[in-house]
Parts: C-alpha cells; structure tokens; sequence
C-alpha cells in the first residue's frame, strides 16, 4: 500500500481522530451516504458553508455587489473596507496554497501540504492579516481551530519571506465573534518542526487501525447502522465502531 502523497488540515484532523476513518475517506475515497436534513434546515451545514464563503469572495473580489444575509449581518461593514483594499491591490484572494516537502511554494496539483484560505491583507511590506471565515459552532472547536490559524500564520511567512509579523484572524460569521492570534517571524517557525512531523506521519503511513470510541464514531459516515449516529446508516465499511 502507498502512503498518501498530500495532507491538509482538514485530513490531518481526520488523521488525529480515526486513521481508520481517514483511509477510507481520503485514501478509498468512499462517498458518504446522504445525510438527512437537519430539522427547519433547508440546506446541509457544509453546503451552506461553501454557499456563504463563496458569496464572501465574490463580493470582496467585486464580482459580486451584494452579500449573503449571513455574512452581511454582523461582517458586512469588514468586508466592504475589504472590499476597498482588494480594488487597491492590498488583498490576496489566491485561496489554494500549494507546498512542498521543503516548505518551498507549490503547485496545487502536486503540493504535499495544500491549504486553503479565505484571504491574506497586507498592511504593509512587512504586516499582514490571514483570514479564514467559519460558519457554524465556535464552542467545542477552540483547539482544532487554533491550530489551524498556527499552520496559516507559519505557511504566510513562508510564502512571503518579507512578512516580519503576521496576525491570523477566525471570523465566526453566524456569533459575531473574532479570534486573533498575532506572531514574529521567529515565533512562527518554532512551530514548522512540529507541523513537519505531522505532515510526514500522514505522508509516510500505510497502516490505518480504527480509533473506536463514543467520541469518534459518534459521527462517523463509515459505520454500521448500530455504530453510526451519523445517518439513518452507514457504509458498513468499518465493523469495530462503537455507539454510546
């Protein structure tokens, strides 16, 4: 078996969780059954994600000239003076960001770590602000967020060599919340050891055992029916899940 060639946040979350469940999503690449809608939801959680990211780049870019309600109730005034800088040059909206095993920029296509984000404003020649947008729960996600915004800040300073400080930002667009995190150059790159680590676990792996909790297979998409609180079944592709 060949280890995976590429990770990313997300799969490294799903890493931490179940290698089991990362095998059979990202490796397989097994489809997850349908999902029922939540109730008085039109729309699933992701769908409506992608729905109001893809609105806010629109906007910011001017392609578009109006907002989605939710990212207009409580952002709307940050992202028209984005909005403005964009039409001066001073925001990025590159999106997918490709590396290699080096850290050196590569493309999306080949990259070992691909991430992507939602836009990077420069301040000046040294000074910028990363900014991802979140739909959803804040509560319970702190952890795995921060460490997301510690990989976007480390990558920034990567990418653009005359950064010297570097602040990433979270907008929780559905609380009206903002969680910011500034740091030196130096400060950054204490963390590149730790995240190369992780990325080569990833990229080295060829044995996925199951990770079997409550916690873990609450929502996984890969168990039986009796294990999966996921929908009304799973795949049956993993047989060790556990169900409270």
């Amino acid at each position: 078996m060949l280890p995976p060639k590429s990770w990313s946040f997300s799969k490294h979350s799903d890493f931490e969780t179940c290698k089991k469940m990362f095998f059979l999503k990202h490796v397989d690449r097994i489809p997850e059954p349908e999902r029922p809608l939540p109730p008085g939801k039109s729309e699933q959680a992701n769908d409506r994600g992608t729905r109001v990211h893809t609105s806010c780049e629109l906007f910011v870019n001017g392609t578009e000239d109006v907002l989605c309600p939710e990212a207009d109730k409580f952002f709307g005034w940050q992202l028209e003076l984005m909005r403005l800088q964009h039409a001066e040059g001073l925001v990025s909206l590159e999106g997918e960001w490709g590396m290699s095993k080096d850290w050196e920029i590569a493309d999306w296509k080949t990259a070992w770590l691909r991430l992507k984000l939602d836009s990077l404003v420069f301040h000046s020649s040294t000074e910028a602000t990363v900014i991802d947008y979140k739909t959803g729960k804040k509560f319970g996600n702190e952890v795995k967020h921060s460490q997301q915004l510690i990989l976007y800040i480390l990558t920034s300073f990567l990418r653009y060599p005359q950064l010297e400080r570097v602040t990433g930002e979270l907008w929780y667009l559905d609380q009206n919340e903002v969680t910011r995190q500034t740091m030196t150059r130096d400060q950054a790159l204490r963390f590149k050891k730790n995240w190369d680590m992780k990325g080569n676990a990833i990229t080295s792996c060829v044995d996925f055992p199951a990770n079997p909790s409550v916690f873990t297979c609450k929502w996984c998409a890969y168990g039986t029916h009796a294990a999966s609180h996921y929908a009304a079944a799973g795949t049956g592709h993993c047989l060790v899940g556990v169900r409270k």
